[in-house]
């Protein structure tokens, strides 16, 4: 029986022995890994370019990040000017740099000359300020000009990931020299939807659509047929909010102004479904407690990143701890306690969890502000409340019948509807807070409102069993 993986017949034997390098679980073949590793190995360069070259960007980036780091290093070596640089936007920062480090800065120079501004800058943007300039120092004056003003922009803006090829014509133009125009002109962008109007200043006057322009007869000047656009994006936004204009307006292109409404450049829907990827990363990765953190990185730089919130987190543990040892005796008087402790932090520890997940996400899109806050977090109340007599009449009657001690259960069900109801509130009003004072919830809201759900459910369920035995009634 011939297996998935087997060449069909007749099939080149340069050829990989199959049409597509995924498998069914969309991870790179290990057929195919072993076969471009055995190229690698023997330098043959021609297999190499066959069956290399002609991935997608996207697949090439899956296949560098599932080499070794040497068989990659080897692998831009071996294809040399036929390495498609623009994969090295599809890889984590720590592969990225470890092959660009390994390269020339001339050959990093005459690569960047064949990418889009938006991918030389990704590129460029992560290098050291001196290799930055000896790279820019070896290209045309016009294009280092480019480069030079996107890097100029903070990171993680609008200036940083626009594309500064553009399509822009004077409004006084007729439709027909505006097609003449695109036809005859080499350098404009392989692929746009919009050209866009300026005046002789380059300040952005409208747009117009090439449907628009399609469908115009060509005597018809570009100013009658052009809308102003009123989504443009200044340069030093975040890209986040950039992201967000184009999700709520359906953009597919948008253009970018700097603080003279100048245009610079445009913003397109293929970097934007990258941005709003690369922030739910970071949004989830921060609510972990784990920073910026690749599956790359060294063991040095991910303990880096992963002790100082541990360390947060431990201050706060030994305030947890700091509420239990008040009640030792009440612990050593009823054994049972320090058996049920756990749950009810644990099960707080959840609520609080889902509450705050929630809140943060409902913050980054924008859907929880200042009008709707209120009703939130009634609603969070309400929840946490109703919830928290369910949980709590289940566990006090398996705590009551466990220990065989009927108010024991009653115990720690009021604890349980103590801690829901501070799990509700502190996973909503904790972000809210932190959002508040400028601070981004996704990074510290999670140890907080654990914290929260800790000290009040301890102090909630100790507190009231010391109460209880306090009254005179038998320990378990």
């Amino acid at each position: 029986m011939e297996s998935q993986d087997d060449p069909k017949p007749g099939a080149d034997a340069h050829e990989p022995a199959h049409a597509d390098i995924y498998g069914e679980d969309g991870v790179i073949r290990a057929s195919f890994l072993a076969h471009i590793g055995a190229a690698i190995a023997d330098r043959d360069t021609l297999t190499l370019k066959q069956d290399v070259g002609r991935l997608h960007q996207s697949e090439l980036g899956d296949l560098l990040e599932a080499l070794l780091p040497e068989q990659r290093r080897a692998l831009v070596e071996l294809l040399g000017a036929d390495f498609d640089f623009s994969a090295l936007t599809e890889v984590d920062e720590a592969i990225r740099l470890e092959i660009v480090d390994a390269l020339p800065n001339a050959q990093i120079a005459q690569a960047v000359q064949e990418l889009d501004s938006d991918d030389a800058v990704y590129i460029l943007e992560d290098l050291d300020e001196a290799d930055q300039n000896e790279i820019l120092a070896q290209l045309p004056f016009t294009e280092r000009i480019r480069l030079r003003r996107s890097l100029d922009y903070p990171e993680e803006s609008a200036g940083r990931r626009m594309q500064t090829e553009f399509v822009a014509v004077p409004p006084f133009w007729t439709v027909g020299q505006t097609i003449d125009y695109m036809r005859d002109d080499q350098n404009l962008p392989d692929r746009f939807s919009q050209i866009f109007v300026i005046d002789p200043t380059f300040k952005l006057l409208g747009a117009v659509d090439l449907d628009k322009i399609l469908r115009s007869k060509r005597s018809v000047k570009v100013e009658e047929v052009m809308h102003e656009t009123r989504h443009a994006i200044p340069a030093s936004m975040d890209q986040e909010e950039a992201a967000r204009e184009f999700e709520q307006y359906d953009l597919l292109s948008a253009a970018v102004v700097d603080e003279n409404e100048r245009l610079v450049g445009v913003l397109t829907i293929d970097d934007v479904v990258d941005v709003i990827q690369q922030e739910a990363e970071e949004d989830l990765l921060r609510m972990g407690g784990v920073g910026d953190e690749e599956l790359s990185d060294t063991v040095i730089d991910t303990s880096r990143s992963r002790v100082p919130w541990l360390l947060v987190n431990l201050v706060t543990a030994f305030l947890s701890a700091s509420v239990i040892s008040m009640f030792g005796a009440t612990i050593e008087e009823m054994v049972a306690l320090a058996a049920l402790m756990p749950i009810v932090a644990s099960l707080g520890g959840n609520a609080g969890t889902q509450t705050m997940t929630v809140t943060v996400r409902a913050l980054a899109t924008r859907d929880l502000d200042i009008y709707n806050a209120g009703r939130v977090i009634r609603r969070e109340v309400m929840v946490g409340l109703l919830n928290g007599v369910v949980i709590a009449a289940i566990i006090g009657l398996v705590a009551g019948f466990w220990f065989q001690n009927v108010d024991l259960g009653f115990v720690i069900a009021a604890a349980m509807i103590i801690n829901m109801l501070a799990a509700a509130l502190g996973g909503i009003l904790i972000p809210l807070f932190l959002d508040r004072l400028g601070a981004d919830p996704a990074i510290s809201s999670s140890i907080f409102t654990t914290m929260v759900t800790d000290v009040i459910g301890f102090f909630a369920f100790l507190g009231l069993a010391a109460w209880w035995l306090h009254l005179g009634y038998p320990a378990a």
